[in-house]
Formats: structure tokens, C-alpha cells, sequence
């Protein structure tokens, strides 16, 4: 499911000039496609931050180092 190579596509798009080529010189449904898939990129990616400090910070990542550690100490 993750692929990497798609954000990295996604990524180059973005910020090599493409996107703001084809909006700048888009009909009027294409600057609407682009923005309404920011819109939606947007929203995945709070989606993902969400996820991301959930996984980390709670019963994650930094629960396993704490437990880890506290196993060194004994």
C-alpha cells in the first residue's frame, strides 16, 4: 500500500515547476482540479501528522525506547 515512489513523483511535480506550469497555463477545470487535489493532499497530510504522533508518542516508538531503557537500568 505505502509507495514511496509516488510521493517522490508527486514531490518532483511540485516543486520543479510543473504543477505551477500547468495552472498558470491551464483551462479553468484544470486550475480547479490542481487545487481541489492540494485541498485533498492537505487534508491526507493532517490525517498523517495525526498518525505520525500517535505512533511515536503514544504507545509507540517513544514508549518502546522509554521501556528498553528502563530495562538497561535494571
Amino acid at each position: 500500500m505505502l509507495k514511496m515512489d509516488y510521493l517522490e513523483k508527486l514531490e518532483e511535480y511540485m516543486t520543479s515547476g510543473d504543477m505551477k506550469f500547468e495552472f498558470d497555463n491551464g483551462t479553468e477545470e484544470k486550475r480547479f482540479e490542481i487545487l481541489e487535489f492540494l485541498e485533498k493532499l492537505m487534508d491526507v497530510a493532517e490525517i498523517a501528522d495525526e498518525h505520525a504522533t500517535k505512533l511515536i508518542f503514544k504507545g509507540g516508538l517513544l514508549e518502546a525506547l522509554s521501556r528498553a531503557g528502563q530495562e538497561e537500568e535494571k
